[in-house]
């Protein structure tokens, strides 16, 4: 049973930082591609940052400069460094891992972790 479990979310003033985890139950970790997906009340679930099984990141416009994603295969785990949190961050963040070793392609999410920033 594959798990993601994401960590790391809270309340914070705007301006501050928060680090959000997630942990992969998953084998061959290193070959997934891990996403961090946000979803605020009444909106679309949107794509916040990426990291390729080769170390390639991608960011949402919103998020550059201060968002950063990084993984560690040895933990199987991926992270996002957010920084200069705006009340615009607040959402439910969702960690997604996704891999072609054959068909169908395989992809799981994490359960979320809330992240609000007041102003």
């Amino acid at each position: 049973q594959v798990q993601l479990v994401e960590s790391g979310g809270g309340l914070v003033q705007a301006g501050g930082s928060l680090r959000l985890s997630c942990a992969a139950s998953v084998s061959m970790f290193s070959r997934y591609e891990m996403r961090w997906y946000r979803q605020a009340p009444g909106k679309q679930r949107e794509l916040v940052a990426g990291i390729t099984s080769g170390g390639i990141t991608n960011y949402a416009d919103s998020v550059k400069g201060r968002f950063t994603i990084s993984r560690d295969n040895a933990k199987n785990t991926v992270y996002l460094q957010m920084n200069s949190l705006k009340p615009e961050d607040t959402a439910v963040y969702y960690c997604n891992a996704a891999v072609v070793l054959g068909l169908p392609p395989l992809s799981y999410w994490g359960q979320g972790t809330q992240v609000t920033v007041s102003s």
